[in-house]
């Protein structure tokens, strides 16, 4: 879920030790990372992901994204057809195809937690608006800008749409949007984890000051970890790609990572290796060579 921008110049070619363990398992961020900046997923890509399930290694695609805005991949799904959504709060069965996703797992952010959230937040940081994602339902507050180009179903303050008799109140909470019209993105992340401390999971993957707060523990890196521990699959044996705040823990919980080209200074730092910028197909670069270097 972003908005891409480039944040540092691409390293040409894929930087990374080879791995003693085989990868069973491909763990792709999408926005920024596997989809070029006009939201397309190129067609050496496309081939490069269905190589590599016909090869027998598992492909999640690991985003912040809602279910909702699945579209974009759906069509290139292959076995389990298993996303992570809403940076962990959510596994969805992609097979049903656009507007007929399944939620297989939720990992909700409790009503009192966002709650806490959204006051802690907004005292640390004065000026902070907020959003609501829920399974199926998005609400906002009516400050709060047009980033997703889509229509609320409610306008209400925050505190009145996760109230017990709130519209959707029968629903869970994915996470929480809170955004900040005047702060540095990065120094308004520091502020919120400072003042939320273990009421929540904050991060971000957006250029502006937009933050996604989940429930505490919950991250694209947990869930994934969930995801593997059913299948088997070990850490060393997961191969994960990203470009944001929001894909730290999920690199640095995998045997092998990538940082994109374009990637947050926090992921260059992360990750084990590194590869070319989203428009130039990094992740498909990678998982090519992989599949060559097989016994």
């Amino acid at each position: 879920m972003r908005e891409n921008g480039p944040v540092t110049s691409a390293t040409r070619q894929p930087e990374t030790p080879a791995s003693a363990v085989p990868p069973r398992l491909i763990a792709t961020d999408l926005d920024g990372t596997l989809l070029r900046d006009d939201k397309t997923v190129s067609p050496r890509t496309v081939a490069a992901l269905a190589a590599a399930e016909e090869a027998g290694i598992e492909v999640f695609f690991v985003t912040g994204r809602p279910a909702r805005w699945m579209d974009v991949v759906s069509d290139h799904v292959h076995g389990h057809g298993l996303a992570i959504c809403g940076n962990g709060a959510a596994v969805v069965d992609l097979h049903g195809g656009p507007g007929a996703h399944r939620f297989v797992k939720v990992r909700e952010l409790a009503r009192e937690n966002a709650l806490d959230a959204v006051r802690l937040v907004r005292e640390a940081a004065p000026g902070t608006v907020y959003a609501i994602e829920q399974t199926y339902g998005f609400y906002q507050e009516p400050a709060y800008p047009k980033l997703h180009m889509e229509i609320p179903d409610n306008l209400a303050p925050a505190e009145k749409l996760l109230a017990p008799d709130a519209p959707g109140a029968d629903e869970p909470v994915l996470k929480i949007l809170a955004f900040h019209a005047e702060l540095d993105p990065d120094v308004f992340l520091n502020v919120a984890r400072l003042a939320l401390g273990d009421h929540a999971n904050v991060t971000r993957s957006s250029p502006s000051a937009l933050l996604e707060i989940s429930g505490p523990g919950v991250s694209k890196a947990s869930t994934l970890a969930l995801c593997c521990a059913e299948r088997g699959i070990a850490p060393e044996e997961v191969v994960a790609f990203g470009d944001m705040p929001n894909d730290v823990e999920m690199l640095t919980w995998a045997g092998q990572s990538y940082a994109m080209g374009n990637a947050h200074p926090d992921v260059l730092a992360a990750a084990s290796g590194r590869t070319v910028d989203n428009n130039e197909d990094g992740v498909a670069v990678v998982i090519e060579r992989m599949l060559a270097e097989r016994p």
